[in-house]
């Protein structure tokens, strides 16, 4: 039975995009039933709507970073009412607390540019290359109440060249982000029906 998603994004959801991909390919078993953006110009609201998936803006009551309680409750309710058993962060650019992590313990999944705990934050491919290093990648992870601090599930590497700008290694890293986001769900799902049957 296909695993319900909730995908919460802030910008062109080419993560979401390679999800829906992977669904479509049936690579992936799982059905995205809501996505929400607390950017009301997001392309991932718009590439939602164009799959006919449920799309909405997240009320974020003024603040420009903060994600106030309000807003985590509201929308908490908004994913249990769409029937959401996992949710996904791609590309969301606030902090997820306790009203969010409480309605779905250890179901709250983000990607995240580097291979984590190296880099975490905002432009980590930027950090990556002003730092001099010579590997970068992605990391899949499971989110708590810190930033990037959550436990690992997956990562892939990508060689930083010495030519590399921030732009061109970022390039190289989505592409390996939208191979290993749809794995790392499936390995979670994996995990889930593994317990399940146990029980």
């Amino acid at each position: 039975m296909a695993i319900k998603l909730g995908i919460l994004g802030s910008g062109s959801g080419s993560n979401m995009q390679a999800i829906l991909d992977a669904i479509e390919a049936t690579q992936l078993d799982a059905e995205i039933v809501l996505v929400l953006s607390d950017n009301p110009d997001a392309y991932i609201l718009e590439r939602a709507r164009k799959a006919n998936i449920p799309a909405e803006v997240i009320d974020c009551h003024g603040f420009r970073t903060k994600f106030p309680e309000k807003a985590q409750l509201h929308i908490a309710q908004q994913l249990k009412e769409a029937g959401a058993e996992l949710i996904c962060l791609a590309g969301f650019m606030r902090l997820i607390k306790q009203p969010l992590l409480d309605t779905f313990p250890d179901r709250v999944l983000n990607i995240h540019p580097s291979l984590l705990p190296a880099f975490p934050g905002l432009r980590a491919w930027e950090q990556a290359v002003n730092a001099g290093v010579s590997e970068a990648g992605c990391t899949v992870h499971f989110v708590d109440a810190g930033m990037d601090t959550g436990p690992i599930i997956a990562q892939a590497k990508v060689p930083v060249r010495p030519e590399d700008t921030a732009e061109t290694l970022h390039a190289r890293i989505q592409k390996e982000e939208h191979q290993l986001y749809p794995d790392a769900i499936n390995k979670i799902v994996a995990t889930y029906e593994t317990t399940s049957s146990q029980e």
